[in-house]
């Protein structure tokens, strides 16, 4: 296969708008062919809905989902330009997509990697240090494998680095790069939030055997 370039990148990223990833994403798919590379990610919807991310998106929707059994629910606020393109059939088959993805990664807490609180990555940066398999390792590789299971962990915590329930070999982040491509706005996930049944609430455990044979003793 052909080298992909930094070049090459650049030149793609500079014709089509798309980001960094996309077009390197693009490249590979395409034997780094720049021509169908840019077709590509024209496809995909991908191509020029970088340029929109920086417009504010202060239409949009709240949508809702419950899931089957009614034991999780999802209400989720996603943002547009117009609300021409809010009360459009792409825009409401995304916002319902979205919520059941939501309902379904019950580990996701933030919209993206960015929202996740410095605290939160602290945390989670001393857990690593102190496992076991990293004693006795030189810092700088121990730092390296630190930062890569953070990097991974994070992305456990943020939904739009989820791969989409309806197709995995997309991201969440990629499906609505997609969609913002086909609509021509800026599409933002602002805020969610997931509602399990029963969450929170403390149960006293029954033994009923035990239960039973005291009954049986009296």
């Amino acid at each position: 296969m052909p080298e992909i370039t930094a070049k090459l990148v650049k030149d793609l990223r500079d014709k089509t708008g798309a980001g960094m990833m996309d077009c390197k994403k693009a490249l590979s798919e395409t034997s780094a062919d720049l021509d169908k590379a840019i077709e590509w990610l024209r496809q995909k919807g991908i191509a020029s809905a970088e340029k929109k991310l920086g417009r504010v998106a202060a239409e949009g929707s709240i949508g809702s989902y419950i899931h089957t059994g009614a034991r999780v629910g999802v209400l989720l606020e996603i943002n547009c330009e117009t609300d021409f393109v809010a009360r459009g059939d792409i825009f409401k088959g995304l916002l319902r997509d979205v919520a059941m993805q939501v309902a379904a990664c019950p580990n996701v807490e933030y919209v993206s990697v960015d929202d996740i609180p410095d605290d939160i990555v602290d945390r989670e940066r001393k857990i690593e240090m102190g496992r076991d398999d990293l004693q006795g390792k030189p810092d700088q590789i121990k730092s390296k494998i630190v930062d890569g299971r953070i990097g991974k962990r994070l992305k456990e915590l943020a939904l739009l680095e989820q791969p989409f329930i309806k197709d995995s070999s997309v991201t969440l982040q990629e499906l609505i790069k997609q969609v913002a491509g086909k609509i021509g706005e800026n599409v933002k996930v602002r805020r969610f939030t997931r509602y399990t049944l029963g969450e929170g609430i403390e149960v006293d455990q029954v033994d009923f055997a035990e239960e039973v044979a005291s009954i049986s003793s009296n």
